[in-house]
């Protein structure tokens, strides 16, 4: 879980790298076909404001995911563009950001403060992101219903 020299944990680095939007839908439809190609499972689904995931997702839940969130974005995110998903590698994705259309703030760009994403999925096992926003209760409900 932690680096080499002990000071960081590996999620953190990960979560801190180099990530690429999806910036057009047809680039988010791409993404999700290879997360759907490289096998379901080994994905964490962790919605930021709840506990981290212990376990990796089984396929299923990760294709319920993967329906729902694309179905919510698209609902909420009305535009002709998405840029509101993020991944370390557009091709081979091992952690993607999805940042929650109600709550974007300056989700790129430059800022002191950006907004946490409203949910990651990772192949890293998460670790509680501290929370600097305020997690509304319908998204709470809409997370805890997901799977229900």
């Amino acid at each position: 879980m932690y680096s080499i020299d002990g000071l960081e944990p590996v999620y953190l680095q990960a979560f801190r790298g180099s990530f690429t939007a999806a910036l057009r839908w047809h680039q988010l439809d791409a993404l999700w076909d290879r997360v759907r190609a490289g096998s379901g499972d080994g994905w964490y689904l962790y919605a930021v404001g709840e506990e981290p995931p212990g376990e990796p997702a089984d396929t299923a839940r990760v294709e319920i995911f993967v329906t729902e969130i694309d179905k919510l974005l698209r609902e909420e995110h009305q535009e002709d563009y998405c840029g509101i998903v993020y991944a370390d590698d557009l091709q081979a994705p091992s952690f993607i950001k999805i940042y929650d259309p109600n709550n974007l703030g300056v989700s790129c760009g430059y800022s002191d403060n950006p907004p946490l994403p409203g949910w990651i999925m990772s192949r890293i096992p998460p670790i509680d992101l501290p929370t600097t926003q305020v997690i509304t209760k319908g998204r709470r409900r809409w997370w805890r219903q997901l799977f229900s």
